[in-house]
C-alpha cells in the first residue's frame, strides 16, 4: 500500500539529493490501481522513464487517465530534441511541421517512444483501461503541467513539481518534486481534494478554460508502435529493463531490491489458481456462476457458440477453489471429442489448475487416476479428470466414479449429449450434487424422452439457469456481426426425377389435417433418401467455384475461408464417356476444384482422424494455409476464430449442427471486423411443381422447413432483406412467409 512506503521526511524528491524523482515512481506505480496524469508533454524519455514500473501497474489491475496539452509551441518542441539521453533525435524540421500541424504533433513525440511503454499503452487499450484527455489551453497558451494522483485504491498521493519528465529532469538537473499524502496534514487532504475535482472536470470536459482535442490519432499511433503482448509478457520485458538498469550506480540500490520483490511476487503469483485475464471475469460470467449458486449449484448454461461456455463454467469452479483455505478444486469435464480433451485441458491451464488427468482412448490414465483418487481418500487432493462421453460410459471408468469426493463438479460439454441412452444408463452411478450443462442449443432434436432426462439431470428446464443468445452476444460485440447471402441450388434433371419420385412415394403418408408426414419406418427412409439427393447435389460445387472465383477477383486471395463440404462419395465426374465411373470422396472434388481457380491458393482439408489437426489450424490461422474444407467433424467444440469466409454447402435438417457452425464462423479476432456466410439451398424446380398436384403439398412442406434454417442466419444478419428478394418468387409459389416462418422461431426460442 501507498501508505506503507517510506517517504523523504521534507516531502521532496530532487534529483541532486538523496532520493531521486525517479525513485518516488518506481515505488509508487507498481502499488497503484489507478493513476491520473495532467502533464504539459511527453519526450521519449519522459515516456520511457514513466514505463518501467508500469507492467506491475497494469499486473494489478490498474487503470490510467492522462491529460496532455496537445499544443506545443515551437520552443516547446525543440526543448523535446534537447534531451541528449534519448536514443531517438526529433529534426528541427520534423519539429517545424509538427507545430504547423498541432493535432498532430503529440502523435510525433509519441511515435519515438519507448517499445515497451507502447506495448503497456496498448495493452491497457484493448482493455479498456486508457482514457486519454488530449487538450490545449484558450486561447493557445501552454501549460506546463506536471502533476499526478497516484491511488492504490485506498490512499492516494499527490505529485507536482518543477522536474521535467526527462532522463535529466528526473536524476540530473536539480529539479524536484513535492508531494502529498490522503493519510497526511490537512493541507496535503485538501491539496488531493482540490486537484481530484479539477481532473475530474477535465475528464468529464467540463473545465471550460480548455479545448478538448480528438485521440484518434494518439490511439492510432499506440496501436501502430505497439505490439500485442499478453500480461506475461509485459512482466517479463519489465523485469528484464529493471535488472538492466540496476547497473547504473545511482539506481542499483532501488532497482535490484524493486526487481527481487517483483520478480517473487510473479512466482507467487503462478503457483496460485486465478483468472486467466487481469480485468477478471465479465458481468455475464460473474451472473452465470451467481445464478448457479441460487440453483442449488445445478443448472443448465445455455450460451450460444463463441460466447465462451468453457471460460464461464471454469470460472464457477475457479470461485468454488478459492472458498476453501487449501485451494482443493476437484472437478470431472465430459466432452465428445479427443480434440474437446485437449482443448478443455489448454483452458484449465490458463486458471493454472495444473493437476489434470486427460482420460480417453489416446491416454493411459488408468493408473494416474486410481492413484489420484486413492489418496485424496486420507487427504483432499486437486484433481480435473477431463473424459470423452465414449471413454465415460464404459465399465473401466465407471467403476472409479463411486470415489470421486463429493464436492466434485461434474462439467458436461455439449450437455445434450447427455440425453444418449447408452450415457443416460451411466448416470444413476453420478452421486454429484454440483453439475453444469453446457450447449448452446440443450434441446435433443426428435428426443422428447432425452431432452426431459437431460434437463432432469441437470435439474433445469427452459429457460435454463442461466441463457446467453447469439443476438445479445453479436449485440454486445462478443460475436462479430455478418453478411449473409443465400444462394438457390437446382438439382441436375437426373436427381430431379429421384428425388419426384421419392415425394410421390412420401404423399402417400401426408396428412392433410395436421399439413405434416406420418412417422413411421418407410417414412424415414423416404426422408432419408431424399435428403441424400439433396445433401449431395452435383450442382452445389459449381456454385462454390463461382463464388470462390467472385471473391478472388475482387480480392486477389481467398485468405481465411471455410467451407463445410458435404459428407460422402459420389461418381467421378469424367470426360471420356467411356471410361469406367469411379467413386470419389466428395470433399476431394471440393479441393481439387478450389485449387484450380488459382496456383496461388493453398486449400486443406481437415478431417476426422488427421495428425496434423492443431498445425492445419495454426497455419490457417497465420494466412499460409488461405481455405480449409472441412464435414461435421468441426460442430462441436473446435475453435477458428480466423474464419471470416464461410460457404456452407453440407445442408443439414439439425438447427443444432448449422446453429454451431454459425457460431463457429462468428468468433471474434482482433483482425476481424465482420464475417461473410454464403449459404447453398436446394429447391426444387418451380416450373414442374404444380400447385394441384399430389406431391406439392409435400414440397411445401419441404421448402418451409429450408426456410426455417435460412431464417435462422438471415434474421440476425446486417443485409436480412437479401434474403426476403432471393425467395420471393418460391415465397409466392408456395404461398409461404419468411416473418411468419421467423416468428414461429422466436416463439420456440
Amino acid at each position: 500500500m501507498l501508505n506503507n512506503i517510506d517517504y523523504p521526511k521534507t516531502l521532496e524528491y530532487n534529483s541532486d539529493g538523496a532520493h531521486l524523482p525517479i525513485e518516488f515512481f518506481m515505488l509508487t506505480v507498481p502499488l497503484c490501481k489507478k493513476i491520473d496524469l495532467k502533464l504539459g508533454y511527453f519526450s521519449s524519455n519522459a515516456i520511457r522513464t514513466l514505463a518501467y514500473g508500469f507492467a506491475q501497474f497494469i499486473y494489478n489491475g490498474g487503470c490510467l487517465r492522462i491529460i496532455t496539452n496537445h499544443f506545443l509551441s515551437y520552443e516547446d518542441k525543440m526543448l523535446l530534441a534537447t534531451d541528449e539521453e534519448s536514443r531517438f533525435i526529433i529534426k528541427e524540421k520534423e519539429i517545424k511541421h509538427a507545430v504547423e500541424r498541432d493535432l498532430e504533433g503529440l502523435a510525433i513525440i509519441l511515435e519515438k517512444g519507448d517499445q515497451h511503454f507502447f506495448n503497456c499503452l496498448k495493452y491497457l487499450i484493448k482493455n479498456k483501461r486508457l482514457e486519454l484527455i488530449p487538450v490545449k489551453l484558450k486561447p493557445d497558451k501552454l501549460a506546463h503541467y506536471k502533476q499526478g494522483i497516484m491511488d492504490d485504491g485506498i490512499n492516494q498521493v499527490y505529485f507536482n513539481g518543477s522536474c521535467n519528465f526527462t532522463y535529466k529532469g528526473l536524476m540530473e538537473n536539480g529539479e524536484s518534486i513535492g508531494i502529498a499524502r490522503s493519510w497526511g496534514e490537512e493541507s496535503e487532504k485538501l491539496k488531493i481534494k482540490e486537484n481530484l475535482w479539477s481532473i475530474d472536470r477535465i475528464c468529464k470536459k467540463e473545465d471550460l478554460a480548455f479545448e478538448y482535442l480528438q485521440t484518434d490519432q494518439i490511439i492510432e499511433v499506440i496501436n501502430t508502435k505497439g505490439q500485442e503482448k499478453d500480461l506475461d509478457e509485459l512482466v517479463e520485458d519489465e523485469l528484464i529493463i529493471c535488472e538492466n538498469l540496476a547497473r547504473h550506480p545511482k539506481l542499483e540500490k532501488i532497482f535490484i531490491n524493486y526487481t527481487k520483490i517483483f520478480r517473487q511476487r510473479v512466482e507467487e503469483e503462478k503457483q496460485k489458481v486465478q483468472f486467466p485475464f487481469s480485468e477478471g471475469p465479465r458481468e455475464y460470467q460473474v451472473e452465470a456462476y451467481q445464478k448457479w449458486v441460487a440453483n442449488d449449484y445445478q443448472g443448465i448454461f445455455a450460451m450460444a457458440t463463441g460466447t465462451g461456455k468453457t471460460i464461464t463454467s471454469l470460472n464457477c469452479l475457479l470461485q468454488e477453489t478459492l472458498k476453501n483455505e487449501k485451494e482443493i478444486y476437484n472437478a470431472i469435464i465430459l466432452v465428445p471429442t479427443l480434440t474437446l480433451v485437449n482443448q478443455w485441458s489448454d483452458e484449465s491451464l490458463r486458471f493454472n489448475f495444473q493437476e489434470i488427468i486427460k482420460v480417453s482412448s489416446k491416454n493411459q490414465w488408468e493408473g494416474e487416476l486410481a492413484t489420484t483418487l486413492s489418496y485424496s481418500k486420507r487427504l483432499p487432493t486437486s484433481f480435473i479428470i477431463i473424459t470423452t462421453y465414449a471413454t465415460f460410459i464404459k465399465d473401466k471408468f465407471n467403476k472409479y466414479l463411486k470415489d470421486l469426493p463429493k464436492n466434485t463438479i461434474i462439467i458436461a460439454d455439449e450437455a445434450h449429449n447427455i440425453g444418449a441412452k447408452s450415457i443416460l444408463r451411466r448416470l444413476p452411478s453420478v452421486l454429484l450434487q454440483k453439475r453444469i450443462g453446457l450447449s448452446a442449443t440443450p434441446k435433443r432434436i426428435y428426443d422428447i424422452e432425452g431432452s426431459d432426462a437431460m434437463e432432469s439431470f441437470f435439474n433445469d428446464s427452459e429457460p435454463y439457469t442461466y441463457s446467453f443468445s447469439m443476438e445479445r452476444a453479436i449485440e454486445e460485440g462478443i460475436l462479430c456481426k455478418y453478411y449473409y447471402h443465400p444462394h438457390i441450388v437446382n438439382l441436375t434433371p437426373e436427381e430431379l426425377k429421384e428425388y419426384f419420385e421419392i415425394t410421390k412415394k412420401l404423399s402417400r403418408f401426408f396428412n392433410n389435417q395436421s399439413n405434416t408426414l406420418k412417422d413411421n419406418d418407410i417414412v424415414q427412409k423416404l426422408l432419408l433418401k431424399r435428403k441424400r439427393i439433396i445433401h449431395k447435389a452435383v450442382n452445389k460445387l459449381d456454385n462454390t467455384r463461382q463464388i470462390l472465383e467472385s471473391r478472388f477477383r475482387k480480392d486477389g486471395h481467398l485468405k481465411y475461408t471455410f467451407i463445410y463440404v458435404p459428407e460422402g462419395e459420389t461418381p467421378e465426374i469424367t470426360e471420356d464417356e467411356n471410361e469406367d465411373e469411379e467413386t470419389i470422396k466428395i470433399i476431394n472434388q471440393y479441393t481439387r476444384e478450389i485449387g484450380r481457380i488459382d496456383d496461388s491458393i493453398k486449400v486443406n482439408q481437415f478431417i476426422s482422424g488427421m495428425a496434423d489437426r492443431n498445425e492445419v489450424l495454426e497455419q490457417f490461422k497465420e494466412g499460409k494455409i488461405h481455405v480449409i474444407a472441412s464435414m461435421k467433424c468441426l460442430d462441436e467444440g473446435v475453435d477458428i476464430p480466423r474464419a471470416e469466409y464461410a460457404i456452407f454447402c453440407s445442408s443439414t435438417g439439425n438447427p443444432r449442427q448449422f446453429i454451431q457452425r454459425r457460431g463457429r464462423i462468428l468468433r471474434t479476432h482482433p483482425k476481424k471486423d465482420i464475417a461473410i456466410i454464403h449459404d447453398l439451398i436446394v429447391v426444387p424446380d418451380l416450373l414442374i411443381s404444380d400447385s394441384n398436384s399430389d406431391t406439392f403439398k409435400v414440397e411445401r412442406s419441404l421448402v418451409e422447413k429450408e426456410l426455417e434454417r435460412v431464417m435462422y442466419f438471415a434474421s440476425l444478419a446486417i443485409n436480412p432483406y437479401e434474403t426476403e428478394n432471393v425467395f420471393a418468387e418460391i415465397c409466392e409459389h408456395y404461398d409461404l412467409n419468411i416473418y411468419t416462418i421467423h416468428n414461429k422461431l422466436k416463439t420456440h426460442d
